[in-house]
C-alpha cells in the first residue's frame, strides 16, 4: 500500500497541476472531461483519501450519505462552492476548501468585456458579418451605447466586483455604485472610486448597467425577478458573472423582449451547462460559455492553490482555504 494519500480528481486539469498531483499523491486523474454521475462521486468518496472536485461535481448530502466513506478533504476547483452541502460535508467530519485570489483579475476582465460587447452591440456585430448580412458603413448602423461615463451598479464587492469597479472607474470612467450588506471600508470604496448605496433598489434604479456578483444563496437566489428588474432604469443592461440562479429567467427574457432592458450579458446560467433556449433567439444577450476564470495562467493557479490545501491538510499545516 502506498505511503502516499490517494486523491481522485474528477475532471482533466492543466498538465502543470496533473504533474503535481502526481508528485505528492497516489493519485487517480480523470480519464476524460466529463462531468462526474452521483455513483461515480459515491465511489471516489468511499475508495480515497481525498477529492479534488470541480465547480461542475453535484456532492450533495445523498452523495455523502454513502458507506463508507473514506475521504477526509474535499479540494474544490472553484472559487465558488455551492455544488457542495456544506452541512452534510460537515456533518460527515469532512473539510472543504476552495481557490480564492486567484482567479480574480480574469473574471474581471470578462465582466468588463461583457460590459462592453452588450453596450456597443458586438455580438450582433459579429453575427451579422458572419453571416453575410453587412452591406458597410452606414451612418445609423447597429448604434449602441457609449460606455465611458454612464453609471456601473456592483450587486456584491468582493474580490471580482472590486476589481471590476477599478477597471470601471479609472480605465473607462464610469461611475461606480455598489451593494453590499457588507460593504468595504469607505477608504477602499474610495480608492475605487465606488459609492455605496444602502438598499439593491436604489441602486437598480440609478444604474446604467447592473453587474452581478453574489454567490448562490437562498437569499439571492432568484434575487433578479420581475420586480427587480423592472426597478432598472429603462434601457439599462444586466451583467452576470456570478451565478445563474440569482436571475429569474422569465422575468429576465421578458424585460428583454419588452425593451426595458436594452440588453444583457451573460457567462452563468441557471442549470448548466442546459440554458434557457429562449436566450438563443434574442440578439440583444451576449451569450458565453462559464469562461470567467478561462485563461491557461488562473486555471493552472487554481489547480496549484488545491494541491496546496490537499497538501496542508495531509501534512497537518493550516489549511489556506477552508471554508468548511
Amino acid at each position: 500500500m502506498s505511503a502516499q494519500p490517494t486523491v481522485v480528481v474528477t475532471r482533466r486539469l492543466p498538465a502543470a497541476v496533473e504533474a503535481a498531483l502526481r508528485e505528492r499523491f497516489d493519485v487517480a486523474l480523470s480519464p476524460h472531461d466529463a462531468p462526474t454521475t452521483p455513483e461515480d462521486l459515491q465511489r471516489a468518496l468511499g475508495l480515497a483519501d481525498g477529492l479534488l472536485s470541480t465547480v461542475t461535481d453535484k456532492v450533495t448530502a445523498e452523495v455523502l450519505a454513502a458507506y463508507p466513506l473514506r475521504t477526509r478533504i474535499i479540494a474544490n476547483f472553484g472559487v465558488g462552492y455551492d455544488n457542495i452541502d456544506l452541512a452534510a460535508a460537515q456533518a460527515h467530519d469532512i473539510v472543504v476548501t476552495n481557490t480564492p485570489d486567484v482567479l480574480t483579475d480574469c473574471t474581471a476582465d470578462l465582466a468588463m468585456m461583457l460590459v462592453l460587447m452588450a453596450m456597443r452591440r458586438a455580438g450582433e456585430g459579429e453575427r451579422e458579418l458572419r453571416s453575410g448580412r453587412w452591406t458597410g458603413w452606414r451612418p445609423m448602423h447597429m448604434m449602441g451605447q457609449r460606455v465611458t461615463g454612464k453609471t456601473l451598479g456592483l450587486v456584491g464587492m468582493g474580490r471580482v466586483a472590486r476589481a471590476v469597479a477599478h477597471r470601471a472607474h479609472h480605465g473607462f470612467g464610469m461611475r461606480v455604485l455598489c451593494y453590499d450588506p457588507s460593504p468595504p471600508s469607505p477608504v477602499e470604496l474610495a480608492a475605487l472610486g465606488a459609492e455605496p448605496r444602502a438598499t439593491l433598489e436604489a441602486l437598480l434604479g440609478e444604474s446604467d448597467v447592473v453587474s452581478l456578483h453574489c454567490p448562490s444563496t437562498p437569499a439571492t437566489r432568484g434575487m433578479m425577478n420581475d420586480a427587480r428588474l423592472a426597478q432598472m432604469k429603462p434601457g439599462a443592461f444586466l451583467i452576470n458573472t456570478a451565478r445563474g440562479d440569482v436571475v429569474v429567467d422569465d422575468a429576465l427574457i421578458a424585460a428583454l423582449r419588452s425593451g426595458h432592458l436594452a440588453g444583457a450579458g451573460l457567462d452563468v446560467y441557471r442549470g448548466e451547462p442546459q440554458l434557457e433556449r429562449r436566450y438563443l433567439e434574442l440578439e440583444n444577450v451576449v451569450l458565453l460559455p462559464h469562461l470567467g476564470s478561462a485563461t491557461k495562467e488562473t486555471r493552472e493557479a487554481m489547480g496549484l492553490r488545491a494541491v496546496d490545501n490537499l497538501a496542508a491538510f495531509f501534512d497537518g499545516r493550516p489549511i489556506p482555504d477552508r471554508v468548511a
